[in-house]
């Protein structure tokens, strides 16, 4: 894009984020679009806030999470990043490395169940789906490695581990640490019916650790970039539509005429997450774009230019709208929601607990002005082959559907539902979305879905990819004499309503 063009479009980003965009009409609403929430679990700060110290607290932790998630899917949230690896410690029975304290309050020690699993499960059933959230460098403070003991990585592993400032971090220079990186992401994948993997802190520490490795800052790029190659190439052939993605620092580089502040991926912490998504080795990114005015829209604009075709997903601060966080307010962020629209971006929220409990009416915008319909989420650019095959044979009895597939792709293909009070039903309007990844070939009809005239479901497959509908029959008319009733009926209320007209006329009169 010429110089021009970018200062032309910059100059109606500036407009439209002081301008709120009107209410969008219902075609308006995008049916594909990334509407994700980063669900923390480092010291229980989402969750859990229950930990497990008897087996009767595991029924509690889990409602905890089920409520949360019940709340997120009322909101027509589609994506829930879940913090998975934590600081060299995992929320899920691993070989690699150590049990997280967040779960029982103790180090190295599980729950008694599987909340990986159980939290894959809940999305799924909610139509969500569940990418793992890994935290790549931080360890945290040596204190907390060295509560692992022989599990840990200082034990298991020294050669990884770098300790500045009392801080550990997994060494970036060394080869070994893309490779144990890529073998948790690996045990993750094949364990779990997970959705996405999604690297967090894939860079090198702030400056004011003071680390070094005496790396030139190429080589430093490389070192991280080394580390996003050697997941890819270890997830994508074990299940090439597991999602990877990464959030990397909310600004690329300084822009002509905007600096960055020195806080950028490219020269501050060594990231090239475009170059990521040029090569291929990157589904998405969700940059943590926690900025307001000029120090946001500009770098948005940046961000959407150089996607490459895939799915670019600004970060938003909504923890800002905590007054002991910062001084936001709503408008901020709805202006942010807005132009990212406009741009076809879809949105992570940080985090789920300011979504939740509403600080500043954020939930209440984002359930009913933003995201009033649900939306599929965005499909991966990089899948090849063709969408699967449309279901076959739909049917109702006005208490549920029932359907069969028309594809042998087993547990690999969900199902979204579409209802509406035309035949056929439009598939392409979001607001005849009802059910979306729907597992199983029937659904019990509930007070949502029930009150459609017609019905259609169409298959879609891991990448994303959307059969052609499967169309309800369309009703036959009813019986004549029904007919008859129901005109003969309509006649004898329109003369009663006439008669009681007249009636009061008169006594006007």
């Amino acid at each position: 894009m010429t110089k021009i063009k970018t200062i032309l479009l910059l100059a109606v980003l500036a407009l439209l984020s002081q301008n709120l965009c009107a209410q969008y009409v219902p075609q308006d609403f995008p049916k594909r679009e990334t509407r994700a929430v980063w669900l923390a679990t480092i010291g229980g700060i989402d969750w859990p806030r229950k930990k497990v110290q008897r087996s009767s607290d595991v029924a509690a932790q889990q409602a905890e999470l089920c409520t949360l998630l019940d709340r997120l899917a009322a909101a027509n949230i589609n994506m829930v990043l879940l913090q998975t690896r934590i600081r060299g410690s995992v929320i899920y029975p691993s070989s690699l490395e150590p049990w997280d304290n967040c779960l029982t309050g103790k180090a190295n020690e599980g729950p008694g169940y599987d909340p990986l699993k159980f939290a894959v499960e809940e999305c799924h059933k909610r139509g969500m789906e569940c990418h793992a959230w890994v935290v790549v460098t931080p360890l945290g403070e040596l204190s907390r490695q060295k509560k692992h003991g022989r599990q840990g990585l200082l034990q298991r592993h020294p050669e990884l581990v770098k300790t500045v400032k009392g801080e550990c971090f997994m060494r970036p220079d060394q080869p070994g640490t893309a490779e144990h990186v890529a073998d948790v992401c690996a045990e993750i994948a094949r364990n779990y019916d997970i959705d996405g993997i999604s690297l967090d802190y894939i860079r090198y520490p702030e400056k004011q650790y003071g680390y070094s490795d005496n790396a030139s800052p190429s080589q430093k790029r490389e070192n991280i970039t080394r580390i996003v190659r050697t997941v890819h190439d270890r997830v994508k052939v074990l299940k090439p539509w597991v999602r990877l993605s990464s959030s990397p620092i909310g600004k690329y580089d300084d822009l002509p005429g905007q600096s960055s502040r020195g806080w950028n991926c490219y020269t501050a912490v060594y990231q090239d997450p475009q170059a990521w998504l040029r090569d291929g080795i990157q589904d998405a990114i969700y940059p943590m774009m926690y900025f307001r005015n000029n120090d946001f829209y500009p770098f948005l604009l940046n961000w959407s230019q150089n996607r490459y075709g895939r799915d670019f997903s600004p970060g938003l601060g909504i923890y800002f709208l905590d007054p002991r966080e910062g001084k936001w307010q709503l408008d901020d962020v709805r202006r942010e929601l807005y132009v990212s629209r406009q741009l076809e971006a879809g949105f992570v929220l940080y985090r789920a607990h300011y979504l939740v409990q509403n600080f500043k009416g954020i939930y209440q915008t984002i359930q009913q002005e933003l995201c009033p319909f649900k939306a599929l989420p965005s499909a991966l650019a990089a899948a090849e082959g063709t969408a699967p095959a449309a279901p076959e044979n739909l049917s109702s009895d006005g208490s549920g559907l029932w359907w069969s597939s028309g594809n042998d792709y087993g547990a690999d293909i969900t199902y979204n539902i579409y209802g509406g009070a035309d035949w056929p039903v439009d598939t392409s309007r979001p607001e005849n979305l009802l059910q979306v990844a729907h597992r199983g070939t029937s659904l019990a009809l509930n007070a949502q879905t029930a009150g459609r005239r017609y019905y259609a479901v169409c298959a879609m497959d891991r990448y994303g990819r959307e059969s052609e509908p499967c169309q309800m029959e369309q009703r036959p008319s009813p019986p004549k004499q029904l007919i008859k009733d129901y005109d003969d009926q309509k006649t004898k209320k329109s003369a009663k309503k006439s008669s009681k007209k007249s009636k009061k006329n008169k006594r006007k009169k």
